[in-house]
């Protein structure tokens, strides 16, 4: 038996190197086709990437504004805060002196009523041994505000209107009405006048003005712009007062204002008032004669002879005539 002899094998024949190449030549169109792809594919990306980044751009621009506007409102919302705080501890501080106000006045008012308390014994002791002492139909003569008598049921004011009066008192003239007025809270009649006799109201000539709210308020309102003639004399209107209101039945006070007393003596005008006011068998004056004197003159220096007159005239007659002489230190309201 023969062996047969085995033909040596060749690697590179043909059909291998065959499958070689197209294996080659598939891998070198997978390059070709990959390399033409591949810069649109990158351009596409490029492109997606700027849209993206400039979008970012604007969130983070959007993001920074709103995180200033929310910054700028936190920062009011602490000062604010901050002003709460300071007006909660004044608050707090006015609470306290409200407190403390309190009670102070509490306490005030407890010592007010025990005062009160005993003050209201004391008085009903007193009236016990008054009534004892004076009778159960003692009535006192007068009221007195200040040393001043309140008990008349009308009044009269005769205000000197002159020039001096006017530039350098007229202020201060109102607001002494006004207190006069205060002192009476309701009379039966009220006249004004000048010291030359001229009236206020001329529809009130010689008639009483009625006494309410509302005319008194009227009094002082044309009061504040009056200026009639004056010769800085108040005989006129006082003798022109007595003359034409004087009535036996009524209480009546008379209120000279004025600053000086220019001319005339000072003892016929004493005894002309005497004899217009008589007195009655009881001692007692048809009306009652008052006076309030201020000081223009003596603002300007020295010792004014017509200042000096009028203080000593009006004196003089409410001393005569059941009044009272005020003379003022300053001519400030």
């Amino acid at each position: 038996m023969t062996r047969r002899s085995r033909r040596p094998i060749d690697i590179f024949n043909l059909s291998f190197l065959d499958v070689v190449s197209c294996g080659f030549g598939a891998i070198i169109l997978l390059l070709v086709i990959i390399k033409i792809a591949e810069p649109r594919v990158i351009e596409k990306l490029a492109v997606d990437l700027t849209g993206l980044v400039q979008r970012l751009e604007q969130e983070r621009f959007r993001l920074r504004g709103e995180t200033s506007v929310l910054n700028r409102d936190v920062e009011n919302v602490q000062q604010q805060l901050s002003r709460s705080r300071e007006k909660l501890a004044r608050l707090k501080g006015d609470r306290s002196s409200l407190r403390g106000q309190y009670d102070a006045t509490r306490k005030e008012y407890e010592a007010q009523r025990i005062i009160a308390g005993q003050l209201a014994t004391v008085k009903q002791q007193l009236s016990a041994e008054m009534r004892r002492l004076l009778g159960a139909d003692f009535r006192r003569r007068d009221a007195r505000i200040g040393g001043v008598p309140v008990d008349s049921e009308y009044i009269i004011f005769i205000i000197d209107t002159s020039g001096s009066m006017q530039q350098n008192a007229w202020p201060l003239v109102l607001k002494k009405v006004k207190e006069v007025l205060d002192i009476y809270p309701q009379v039966k009649g009220i006249q004004v006048m000048n010291d030359m006799g001229d009236y206020l109201f001329s529809q009130y000539k010689g008639r009483w003005i009625q006494d309410t709210p509302a005319r008194r308020k009227a009094i002082v309102k044309r009061l504040a712009g009056w200026q009639p003639f004056s010769n800085s004399s108040p005989v006129e209107g006082i003798e022109a007062a007595i003359r034409r209101f004087h009535s036996s039945g009524k209480r009546i006070s008379l209120y000279v204002f004025g600053d000086d007393f220019a001319r005339g003596s000072i003892q016929a005008v004493i005894d002309t008032v005497d004899q217009l006011n008589r007195a009655d068998r009881s001692g007692k004056r048809r009306v009652r004669i008052h006076a309030i004197g201020f000081p223009v003159i003596f603002a300007q220096g020295g010792l004014p002879v017509n200042t000096v007159r009028f203080a000593a005239l009006m004196r003089k007659l409410a001393e005569d005539n059941s009044g009272s002489f005020v003379g003022l230190n300053s001519t400030r309201p």
